[in-house]
């Protein structure tokens, strides 16, 4: 064989395992009434959930638990999925910068004792420099 035979199949072989590494990893989206049932039957993946949050009339969160003093790797709120289904999610990392002001939020993750146990946390919120707009922002759960 020749060295660019060889040096074309290592190429092949390294696309074939970052397909094959990437694909593992993927989750899909569903609802919190799919997350729940997913968990009953024993699946562990993680899913994608899409969301908003309660507010009130004067647009504050409800049912927001953060407090760092105590804390500060434990974050709650409540979360209205596409279907209108009310769940509770646990983050456990810190709360995410402009969490408050978020439009719409991805949460990444399984169901576990009743509640949403996020692993990571997509936000969108309304661009401050385009009107109109909308901006995503990620925010991880570190692991220990």
């Amino acid at each position: 064989m020749k060295k660019i035979q060889i040096f074309g199949l290592i190429i092949i072989a390294v696309a074939i395992g970052i397909i094959v590494s990437t694909a593992g990893d993927a989750s899909t989206y569903v609802d919190f009434g799919k997350a729940k049932e997913m968990a009953d039957n024993g699946d562990n993946e993680s899913i994608h959930v899409v969301g908003k949050l309660q507010k009130n009339a004067a647009g504050q969160i409800l049912d927001m638990q953060y407090h760092p003093e105590i804390d500060p790797n434990y974050f709650e709120f409540t979360l209205v999925d596409n279907k209108n289904m009310v769940q509770k999610v646990v983050y456990r990392s810190t709360k995410p910068q402009d969490f408050d002001k978020s439009e719409q939020v991805v949460v990444v993750g399984k169901m576990q004792n009743g509640t949403f146990a996020a692993e990571k946390i997509l936000m969108k919120c309304p661009s401050k420099y385009e009107n109109g707009k909308m901006e995503t922002t990620e925010a991880t759960a570190s692991k220990s």
